[in-house]
C-alpha cells in the first residue's frame, strides 16, 4: 500500500477515536482536555485530507483504490462529525444543521457517480473549497465552544461560542449555494453530453443510409 493510500486510511483511523473522545464513555474527563483533543483530531484529519490528494498526484501514486476511499473518508469524516456535535452541543448545532451538511454530501455524490458513469468530471469549485473551510472552522469551534463561551487572550476577548454560531450558519449558506453551483455544472456537462451523443447517432444513422441510397438498381 502507497502513502497516500495509507494517510486515507489514517484518517478513517481517527473517526472512530474522534467519537470516542466525544463520548460519555471517554477516558478523557479533565476539564478542557477533551474538547482540546477532539478538536486536534479533526484538525489533524482536515489536513490528511488535502495531503493525501497532494502526495498521490506529485507522486503519481494514484490509484483505484485510493479514488474509492478518499472521498469515502470525507464523508464519514464530516458525517460524524455533525452527528456527534448534535448530541455534543445541540444549543449550537441543531439537527437540521446535520441533515443538511449530510444531505448535500449524498447529492454531490451522486452526482459525481453519474458524472464518472458518463465519463465526464466536474471540477471543485472555490464555493466548494470556501464550504470545507467554514466546516472546519465550525467543527472545530463547535467542540471547543461546549467548554468556554469566550477566551480571555492576551487581554483580547474571543467569542468562541459567536465564533461556532457564525460559522455554522455561513457554512449551511455556502453549503446550499455550493449544491446549487454544482448541480448547475453537472446539468450544463450532462446536457452537453446528451447533445454529443445524439448528434453521433445521427451521424452514424446517415452513414448507414448512403450507401443503400447509392447503390445501383436490380436489372
Amino acid at each position: 500500500m502507497n502513502l497516500p493510500n495509507s494517510i486515507t486510511l489514517s484518517r478513517i483511523a481517527m473517526i472512530p477515536l474522534y467519537l470516542w473522545v466525544l463520548s460519555s464513555h471517554s477516558p478523557v474527563k479533565t476539564a478542557g482536555t477533551q474538547e482540546f483533543i477532539a478538536a486536534g483530531l479533526f484538525i489533524l484529519a482536515s489536513i490528511t485530507d488535502g495531503l493525501d490528494g497532494y502526495l498521490a498526484r506529485r507522486r503519481g501514486q494514484i490509484t483505484t483504490m485510493g479514488i474509492l476511499l478518499d472521498p469515502l473518508a470525507d464523508k464519514l469524516m464530516v458525517s460524524a462529525a455533525f452527528i456527534v456535535l448534535v448530541a455534543y452541543v445541540p444549543q449550537i448545532v441543531p439537527p437540521w444543521i446535520a441533515v443538511l451538511v449530510i444531505g448535500r454530501e449524498f447529492l454531490v455524490s451522486g452526482l459525481r457517480s453519474i458524472a464518472a458513469a458518463e465519463g465526464f468530471t466536474i471540477e471543485a469549485s472555490e464555493i466548494g473549497k470556501l464550504k470545507t473551510v467554514l466546516q472546519i472552522v465550525s467543527v472545530v469551534a463547535a467542540i471547543l465552544a461546549h467548554r468556554w463561551i469566550y477566551w480571555n487572550w492576551f487581554g483580547f476577548i474571543v467569542g468562541v461560542r459567536l465564533i461556532a454560531l457564525t460559522a455554522l450558519y455561513w457554512m449551511a449558506i455556502v453549503s446550499i449555494i455550493s449544491a446549487v453551483d454544482y448541480f448547475i455544472g453537472f446539468w450544463k456537462k450532462i446536457d452537453h453530453a446528451s447533445d454529443d451523443a445524439r448528434r453521433k447517432q445521427s451521424f452514424v444513422l446517415s452513414r448507414k443510409a448512403k450507401p443503400a441510397a447509392a447503390g445501383p438498381s436490380a436489372n
